[in-house]
């Protein structure tokens, strides 16, 4: 039994004021403080690394190396490349691969070709014999340059953004919405 004084407090009311604080509930009230602290010293970076890819932003593609521009010189029509693209997406890094086709035009400038057709995404073929791309799919044609010939295809064979480096020409590969009159970029 607590020992209280009673006093009178505002209107007319008695009150006890207890103040009993046991060595027992003071070492539990320090315990679960210092709990409530190691579990926010170890919670915070616990969450942060496992909510990071959520708000972690991916990395889009960049600049793709397809070869030295010298092993372009000799050739009479589009050449055919196999492209690493490197991509980041919260802890994973996957590296997928993509086909495109190099051709100097008239001016001897490099054009890039997306080797995806642009009717449903089947990768066109380069048949030098015809001198055309053709898409086994559907049968859609495509000039060297890329433009369309005929077939399903809505539209023409996509060009992409092409830089010669220290000798080495890069590609910045896109994806490109399908099944579209118009070239609409993919996010």
């Amino acid at each position: 039994m607590h020992e209280c004084e009673i006093t009178k407090g505002v209107e007319g009311y008695e009150a006890c004021d207890v103040m009993d604080v046991s060595r027992r509930s003071f070492v539990g009230s320090l315990l679960g403080m210092g709990s409530l602290l190691m579990g926010v010293i170890i919670g915070a970076p616990l969450s942060r690394f496992v909510l990071y890819p959520v708000f972690a932003k991916s990395t889009a593609c960049g600049w793709s190396e397809v070869g030295d521009v010298s092993e372009f010189d000799k050739s009479d029509g589009p050449v055919s490349k196999t492209i690493a693209l490197p991509q980041r997406d919260g802890w994973r890094e996957a590296v997928s691969t993509q086909s495109i086709y190099v051709n100097r035009t008239a001016g001897g400038q490099f054009q890039i070709l997306s080797a995806i057709c642009p009717h449903l995404g089947c990768s066109v073929a380069w048949h030098p014999s015809q001198a055309k791309f053709i898409c086994p799919c559907h049968g859609g044609q495509f000039s060297a340059d890329g433009g369309h010939i005929s077939g399903p295809p809505p539209r023409s064979l996509d060009n992409l953004k092409a830089q010669v480096k220290e000798g080495k020409l890069q590609v910045q590969f896109e994806y490109f919405r399908t099944n579209v009159p118009k070239q609409e970029l993919l996010s």
